[in-house]
């Protein structure tokens, strides 16, 4: 049975949100342990190999970097990631409770790619800018992320800016460097990018991204996750998945939660009730 991780306690988690709040970003260090990190790096080569996952072949998935997505269909160790009671305090602070997962998949940057292009995680969502936060990106240091092996590279306090980045241009950039096991998190607003590599291993972390509860996530999570397998989940994580309804009314089932489609339990108010 795997170890009960810790939970970030509520004076961390706050500063942590605060540290979002005005620059964009925040790291959570060595917040998960080496047993469910190597885990995870165990997995990631099995699905590599089971899969014949091969590098991407555009320019802002990357031509040298492998990426294995929908991550919760492939193995217990991964719907362990998502609810962490050492990262999802941050992101609730930043979205609210009833977030979603946007989606859960794997970065593995090898060697000689280049630098990612910068772009907001919420660009393609038409809303002016600077506006609340409906998005909230996490990624997990599954090796050590460095400058030279292709630490995410960020554009402090870019999330107030009033306009979404040209990925064309130059931007000035610090290098999320962190320890294998720290996460970082970030407001989907911050402009940001993978780093380009130019050692000879890879540098492999975990995007577990998360959206506001009235956003579409970014994989189809009802459709993606079979409910045979979302009913074996914590309820937490059916929740997260999507099997809940937002603020009593987004998301509902002729006035039930879809949850019942789980368990049969779909007892849950509506706004209409209260």
């Amino acid at each position: 049975m795997a170890a009960t991780p810790t939970a970030t306690d509520d004076t961390t988690a706050d500063r942590h949100a605060s540290e979002i709040a005005t620059q964009g970003y925040t790291i959570i260090p060595d917040v998960i342990d080496t047993d469910l990190v190597d885990a995870i790096a165990t997995e990631l080569d099995r699905l590599e190999t089971e899969l014949g996952v091969g590098a991407c072949s555009n320019a802002f998935e990357g031509y040298a970097t492998v990426r294995i997505y929908n991550l919760l269909v492939h193995g217990e160790v991964f719907t362990r990631i998502p609810v962490h009671p050492g990262v999802l305090p941050v992101v609730d602070r930043v979205l609210d409770p009833g977030c979603l997962i946007s989606s859960l998949s794997s970065i593995a940057i090898g060697p000689g790619e280049k630098a990612q292009p910068i772009h907001a995680d919420d660009q393609l969502i038409p809303l002016d800018k600077p506006h609340r936060p409906i998005v909230c990106n996490t990624m997990w240091a599954i090796t050590d992320f460095t400058a030279d092996n292709g630490a995410t590279r960020l554009v402090p306090g870019s999330h107030l800016a009033d306009h979404d980045p040209n990925p064309f241009d130059d931007h000035d950039t610090v290098a999320a460097e962190m320890t294998r096991g720290s996460v970082l998190v970030w407001n989907g607003s911050l402009w940001h990018g993978g780093g380009a590599n130019s050692t000879d291993e890879r540098r492999v972390g975990i995007a577990m991204n998360y959206c506001a509860g009235f956003i579409r996530q970014q994989e189809n999570q009802q459709l993606g996750v079979p409910p045979s397998l979302v009913a074996t989940f914590p309820k937490r994580l059916q929740t997260l998945v999507g099997y809940g309804v937002y603020n009593g009314l987004v998301g509902h089932i002729d006035k039930q939660s879809p949850r019942y489609l789980l368990d049969g339990d779909g007892d849950q108010k509506m706004i209409w009730d209260v």
